[in-house]
């Protein structure tokens, strides 16, 4: 099992460059004209608000999350495979994020069953973040995580219901 991991890490430590830049480019290549709308989460401990979205397949969001608990979160989109396989590597490092979580560069993120990395970011307690997020066509239903250890069985999840 550990051998499996490590081959997994090894060769997604190859594409981390590619998936930090890509989390980079879609802070820095979504203009305010580019965001179809805004929405803003509070991270507390153990919760996020609202529990739930719904958005339009092709929408872009920027999403403005706000730590207001006195724990470090994280907030990733992802569909439920790639969530657990997230879960199951932070358990694995001990919950440890490594340098540069800000993008997730301390680990490489899972990929979801519609492929791509999961867009991500890392709120410190008081700390706002935000990550522009544009919803892909081909799902239903997503769900935004926080998968430090024992904060998703805790409820710090949330589903995102697509419309149309």
């Amino acid at each position: 099992m550990r051998k499996t991991l490590l081959a997994l890490a090894l060769g997604l430590v190859t594409t981390a460059a590619f998936a930090a830049g890509e989390h980079e480019s879609s802070h820095a290549a979504a203009s305010d004209a580019d965001i179809d709308r805004t929405i803003r989460v509070e991270a507390g401990d153990m919760w996020f608000d609202p529990e739930g979205l719904e958005v339009a397949p092709g929408e872009t969001i920027r999403f403005e999350i706000t730590n207001i608990g006195n724990i470090e979160h994280e907030f990733i989109i992802g569909d439920a495979k790639a969530q657990e396989a997230h879960r199951e590597m932070m358990q694995e490092m001990g919950g440890s994020h490594g340098d540069g979580h800000e993008g997730h560069g301390g680990h490489d993120m899972a990929e979801g069953e519609h492929g791509g990395e999961m867009p991500a970011v890392t709120i410190a307690p008081g700390d706002t973040a935000e990550l522009v997020w544009t919803a892909p066509d081909n799902v239903e239903r997503l769900e935004y995580a926080c998968n430090i250890p024992g904060h998703y069985e805790s409820g710090m999840s949330g589903s995102i219901d697509f419309q149309g």
